[in-house]
């Protein structure tokens, strides 16, 4: 995913840009929809667009409905019971690649930023050359902390960030209450990195760094994941 800060909302291109990838979504949407009435489950795509309004719809609002109406006990139970890969609800993305997005969050003047880098479970090999990517295609930032890391894997992003020159962001990649998922805990940049915001004219420039994140991440050496030019 590549987050968009500090764009300007009401850039016309920018807002037209949106409305195809909102028409994608809604087609996605609708194969979605079409797969599970095919599975005897009917109804998914009008309770989806009653409850998303003008948002973006996105897999979770189907596996609510799904929960809703019995099909599972929990939100996980229904992604791995009907919407994760090779299931029957299960429709591949149709989004915009990688350079595209970034070109359009500058069109719109705001700096793009690779959010929670390890969320996609790549191996350190692929993580690499997805850092690697996003920055040849003129990316920002990376989120280098977000909650429920261990302290090798921030060091780890803290070191990719400093090797591709990019700047740093934080995110607990929020989407909902669940058992799991800590907002807003624990998301200290250290002092060796810039912040994206750093140049927005806000007070402070930096979060409040916690002194045992300071020692964990300069302690580890900048060569622990040699990235491929």
């Amino acid at each position: 995913h590549i987050v968009g800060l500090n764009i300007n909302p009401d850039c016309p291109q920018f807002l037209a840009r949106l409305a195809s990838q909102q028409q994608r979504r809604l087609e996605r949407a609708q194969e979605m929809a079409r797969r599970l009435e095919k599975a005897q489950i009917p109804g998914a795509l009008e309770a989806v667009l009653a409850e998303v309004g003008d948002g973006a719809i996105t897999r979770s609002h189907f596996a609510r409905f799904l929960v809703k109406t019995g099909r599972a006990d929990s939100m996980n139970a229904v992604f791995k019971k009907y919407l994760a890969r090779g299931k029957t609800g299960y429709v591949p993305n149709n989004w915009v690649d990688l350079a595209s997005a970034v070109q359009w969050i500058h069109d719109a003047g705001g700096q793009a930023v690779l959010a929670h880098p390890l969320k996609y479970n790549l191996n350190g090999r692929y993580l690499k050359r997805l850092v690697t990517d996003f920055a040849a295609a003129g990316g920002d930032a990376m989120e280098i902390i977000s909650p429920q890391q261990t302290p090798v894997q921030r060091r780890d992003l803290w070191t990719l960030c400093l090797q591709h020159q990019l700047t740093a962001s934080v995110g607990s990649d929020f989407h909902q209450p669940t058992t799991w998922n800590e907002l807003g805990k624990h998301l200290y940049l250290p002092d060796d990195v810039t912040p994206v915001w750093a140049n927005w004219g806000l007070v402070p420039k930096r979060l409040t760094q916690e002194p045992e994140a300071t020692a964990v991440l300069s302690a580890a050496p900048t060569t622990s994941m040699d990235t491929p030019r």
